[in-house]
């Protein structure tokens, strides 16, 4: 029988587990394969659950999650969330309407960052109908590709430039060689915009560069 969560996951369990099982359902999916990808949940009082450094996505339990202000600080003496929690904050900071954040680490995504020269354009496509403020597949969707650093200030900077700009319309954005952000209002929007450019990515990894097969 698997332990009730202690500390300050506690009060939490319920938000804990439904982000856990996204984890766990995107895993099956091998959208994180290994120890790839994190994922973040907002909470009150300027706190937010986030992924234990170094977790299995696809055996990812409510125990894998911590609670962290949203300076990044554990409320959990000793314990070590995701290291990209940077940018989790960062985009909460950014927008009080943004309840979720996830992270992917799929072949597709990885693969169409790498190849693509520079923000990618989605036109044509129903599915573009899943990412919230998009009601026409003749609508052109627009998917930032910034290019990767191991330094978080680096990329919290652009994501905040882009935000700016008005860039990040489409809920999400990539990271060169490295994988898809998605966020949404709440844990099901940003899941389904999750899918939803997943979805679109392979479309256009198939179309433009070939299956990989």
């Amino acid at each position: 029988m698997m332990a009730a969560p202690a500390g300050p996951l506690a009060t939490h369990a319920a938000e804990a587990e439904a982000l856990a099982a996204v984890g766990r359902l995107f895993g099956a999916r091998e959208w994180c394969l290994a120890t790839g990808g994190n994922f973040s949940l907002r909470l009150g009082g300027e706190r937010c659950l986030i992924t234990r450094s170094g977790t299995d996505k696809s055996r990812l339990t409510a125990g894998d999650l911590m609670v962290c202000g949203q300076d990044g600080v554990p409320q959990e003496p000793g314990a070590r969330p995701s290291a990209e929690i940077a940018l989790h904050t960062c985009l909460y900071a950014l927008d009080e309407q943004i309840a979720a954040v996830l992270h992917t680490h799929s072949v597709t995504a990885t693969v169409v960052s790498r190849a693509a020269a520079g923000d990618i354009v989605f036109q044509g496509y129903e599915m573009q109908k899943a990412i919230t403020g998009y009601a026409s597949h003749e609508d052109k969707l627009v998917l930032p590709v910034l290019d990767n650093s191991q330094d978080m200030r680096i990329l919290a900077a652009e994501v905040r430039e882009r935000f700016a700009l008005g860039h990040l319309r489409a809920s999400g954005f990539l990271v060169r060689g490295h994988g898809l952000y998605a966020w949404g209002a709440d844990l099901a929007s940003a899941q389904r915009h999750v899918e939803g450019l997943e979805f679109l990515l392979a479309c256009f990894r198939q179309e433009r560069l070939g299956s990989g097969s």
